[in-house]
């Protein structure tokens, strides 16, 4: 079993940055799958990025595209989402979720596709 736990939310305003962390105990394999989605209030979770880890090929929601950068630390079984030019939309609880993956396909921005979840972590934007 996989057990992502996120870290690094906060509070922040319209234009700034923040890093979440998400560490996985349990042994992350090489093109197993990790990928951060987001929960605004009275809205459905979404995707936000994935990244198919050992192999580091990434994906991005339109709304993180140019903005936000997933990376993995494999030796630490962590991956990171850097936000930049955040704002109030961005609001929102932000979960890691993490999955066995498929050897011949990168990852996916869909929730079915993912196993194990964290708590989540919460990130404001103030205007």
């Amino acid at each position: 079993q996989l057990h992502p736990v996120e870290s690094g939310g906060g509070s922040v305003q319209d234009g700034g940055s923040l890093r979440l962390s998400c560490t996985v105990s349990g042994t992350i394999y090489n093109r197993d799958y990790i990928a951060w989605f987001r929960q605004a209030p009275g809205k459905e979770r979404e995707a936000v990025a994935c990244i198919w880890a050992g192999v580091g090929v990434t994906s991005y929601a339109d709304s993180a595209k140019g903005r936000f950068t997933i990376s993995e630390d494999n030796g630490r079984n962590t991956a990171t989402l850097q936000m930049t030019r955040l704002n109030t939309e961005d609001t929102a609880v932000y979960y890691c979720a993490a999955s066995p993956g498929r050897p011949e396909r990168s990852c996916f921005l869909e929730e079915r596709e993912y196993r194990y979840w964290g708590q989540g972590t919460q990130v404001t934007v103030s205007s």
